[in-house]
């Protein structure tokens, strides 16, 4: 028993070691001297049952053993992020909403002595940039400017809202309709009018010469999650339902809804995802396919799954998964809409994954398909 007792610690500190330093281990030349100590232990329980009926039920407690190291580990890495301070927050001087102090015609310096220059600019589809500012995705909004480099669009899905009618994020859809009356039914382009359908997970007004979209989350009792200010003649500018999908645009939706999923996961107190592009062309490839042959589904229509195209694109992973969305107007709308589909939200807010690409695709009347793709890979 007692010999076991020392086999069983030998075995624990392997694991620990290997843990830490599995790439370190693999890369040494002392690596050929453990797969041949692992082949001629393998030979020895092969020819002793006893020994391996007592190593098996060893295993069983070593892997509950190592779960929780490896574990306890993890919330360390977790615990090590540095927290950054909300930055105190006043009521608005001009326009019914701001975010972060910055309100629809601000200047670019002012908001960049505020807070920086922005950590990524892509294309949205209003044919500007968002501007991402944010410290390891918290205080997270993003701006967009226009050709005098005034402020003429704002987002923000954290703790950064603040209004005249005491509407925050946390208010209640009720706190909404009370304070700002019944939304839009419908939104003009030139001479066509398009019909506002979103389940209720959003409503649109029309306050200060401007478009203000306020998100609700469903799952935690219709709260406000997430707000978008794009100014009237920012809006104006769009023609079209959608934007012309061109490749940046396409890079734009791809890298917004990156950033989008990372800010969320840090509201929920998790590790922000890295990126990935190696799966981002498995993405790009699923969202393309089904813009051209007008599908949607995980399953592709030679009946491969998810997995299946990662295996065939040589990507290896010890967990992963799926999101897909069409026909959201951006990746706005489309992180927004994920976050109250409960199983695209369990991904958003899987505890295990590590990486993320996304792959964004339009069809021949512009409709955007978006694949996100999540994975640990160890």
């Amino acid at each position: 028993m007692r010999g076991l007792r020392r086999l069983l610690l030998l075995l624990l500190t392997l694991g620990i070691v290997w843990i830490i330093f599995d790439d370190d281990i693999k890369s040494s030349p002392y690596y050929l001297t453990y797969q041949s100590l692992t082949a001629d232990l393998k030979a020895w329980k092969e020819e002793n049952p006893d020994v391996q009926a007592a190593i098996n039920h060893l295993e069983l407690g070593l892997d509950e053993i190592l779960s929780s190291v490896l574990g306890a580990f993890q919330k360390e890495e977790t615990d090590q992020i540095k927290l950054v301070d909300r930055p105190e927050l006043n009521v608005p001087d001009s326009h019914s909403f701001s975010v972060h102090n910055i309100e629809l015609g601000d200047s670019r310096e002012k908001v960049e002595n505020l807070v920086g220059t922005p950590k990524r600019s892509n294309l949205n589809e209003y044919g500007v940039d968002w501007h991402a500012y944010h410290d390891q995705y918290q205080n997270f909004f993003m701006i967009a400017y226009d050709e005098e480099s005034k402020v003429a669009g704002l987002y923000t899905n954290q703790d950064l809202l603040t209004s005249k009618q005491e509407i925050t994020l946390g208010s209640s859809k009720d706190q909404v309709v009370a304070a700002l009356g019944e939304p839009l039914t419908s939104i003009q382009k030139d001479w066509v009018s398009y019909q506002i359908q979103n389940n209720g997970e959003f409503h649109l007004y029309k306050l200060d010469n401007s478009y203000v979209t306020i998100f609700f989350d469903k799952h935690e009792g219709n709260m406000v999650t997430a707000i978008q200010i794009i100014s009237e003649e920012l809006e104006n500018q769009k023609k079209e339902y959608y934007a012309e999908g061109n490749h940046a645009l396409k890079e734009g939706f791809e890298f917004q809804l990156f950033d989008l999923t990372n800010a969320a996961r840090v509201v929920h107190g998790l590790q922000p995802l890295t990126w990935d592009d190696h799966v981002k062309i498995t993405a790009r490839e699923h969202s393309t396919d089904m813009a051209v042959n007008q599908y949607f589904s995980h399953t592709n229509l030679d009946g491969q799954s998810p997995f299946d195209r990662m295996a065939e694109d040589n990507i290896t992973f010890r967990v992963a998964g799926e999101n897909l969305a069409a026909g959201q107007l951006s990746s706005i709308f489309a992180h927004e809409g994920l976050m109250n589909s409960l199983g695209h939200r369990e991904n958003i807010l899987q505890t295990e994954f590590q990486s993320l690409g996304i792959g964004v695709a339009f069809d021949i009347e512009k409709k955007p398909y978006y694949t996100q793709k999540f994975l640990a890979r160890n």
